[in-house]
């Protein structure tokens, strides 16, 4: 990350030309176009993009060879049967990791404070340096951040349910589906202790 944002002091002129020679297609200042953001977004697309590619790797190789050599006996291509039969089971092993790795490089967002990036923790440390409000803004940023990778969760649960069906007998029930069924028990319970205080209202007044 901070040799992306100081790629500048390196290389004062990023030029595209035939090597060795004096033919130049393109030549421009390397801060005009290397900025603060797009150094952040090289840096960490790039360190990203390794662990994605291994996650991938992994989830590829985790469907048995016999799947494709069963599907190539059925007459199919080798990109059909990537897409319809590699890639379905292979996202299975996929998308957990790769979610956590997509809520893990949220995080890391912070470290962009090294260049200057005004992303979330960097615009709360200049208003803490403003007010002087060190604890609260940190607060503040956390909540920010909880926010975020808690939505980030969400399409992650979805896609596992998905990609997971035929793994197991059944599907865990989803957050909304959880709470429609204890709504449905809590009623049954209410109205089965209200219907069984009238019986016990009328066994006092006999006896």
């Amino acid at each position: 990350m901070v040799f992306w944002g100081y790629l500048g002091l390196l290389y004062e002129k990023i030029s595209l030309g035939i090597p060795f020679t004096s033919v130049h297609f393109f030549s421009a200042n390397t801060n005009t176009l290397v900025t603060p953001f797009v150094a952040g977004l090289l840096a960490l697309g790039m360190n990203e993009a390794v662990y994605a590619s291994e996650i991938v790797r992994a989830g590829l190789l985790s469907v048995d060879h016999g799947q494709v050599e069963a599907a190539h006996s059925l007459g199919m291509s080798p990109a059909y049967t990537l897409r319809r039969i590699i890639v379905p089971q292979a996202m299975r092993v996929i998308i957990p990791p790769m979610g956590n790795e997509t809520i893990s490089m949220l995080k890391n967002t912070a470290l962009l404070q090294l260049i200057a990036v005004p992303e979330l923790y960097t615009r709360a440390s200049w208003i803490s340096a403003q007010n002087l409000s060190q604890v609260e803004l940190l607060i503040v940023a956390s909540a920010w951040y909880l926010v975020l990778t808690s939505v980030l969760s969400v399409p992650q649960y979805y896609l596992e349910r998905r990609y997971g069906r035929g793994a197991g007998r059944s599907l865990p029930a989803t957050p909304w589906q959880q709470a429609r069924q204890t709504v449905t028990r809590t009623r049954t319970r209410v109205a089965q202790v209200t219907h069984r205080n009238p019986r016990n209202a009328r066994t006092e007044a006999d006896s």
